[in-house]
């Protein structure tokens, strides 16, 4: 199982949301990966700087995932490049903060299997092999 359908089934997906939450887990990883957000390391100075720090640190370590609210998001996230993100997948940038509420814990859960922030290279190594997997 990939990153990508373990995202989907960590975050409760029924194979009806799948196709929605498909397009979102790619605007998602188009978000992160973008030069405003800066991958998983600047997605966590957003959220120490938001006041959502410990929220953040609890996807990345082993225990349980803390929840975060769209309305957290929104105030958390940089804007434009959501606006980006959403536009590329062709879903409201209010929906897509919606779905990224569910599917961002797990996504970052996975993105950090040993409790680390992954490096630039190994996000690209990562984001390679997640879009690799969503085509087959």
């Amino acid at each position: 199982m990939g990153l990508f359908d373990e995202v989907l089934s960590m975050a409760g997906s029924s194979l009806g949301q799948q196709t929605e939450h498909a397009g979102a887990l790619t605007a998602i990883m188009g978000y992160i990966n973008s030069p405003q957000v800066g991958g998983v390391a600047g997605l966590q100075k957003m959220f120490q700087q938001g006041g959502l720090g410990e929220v953040f640190n609890s996807w990345v370590s082993s225990g349980e995932n803390m929840p975060v609210s769209a309305s957290e998001l929104q105030n958390v996230l940089h804007s434009g490049a959501l606006q980006d993100a959403a536009q590329k997948a062709g879903i409201d940038p209010n929906q897509l903060t919606g779905m990224m509420s569910s599917l961002l814990p797990h996504l970052v859960d996975k993105l950090t299997p040993n409790g680390q922030v992954p490096d630039a290279g190994t996000l690209q190594s990562v984001l390679k092999g997640f879009a690799a997997g969503q085509s087959s």
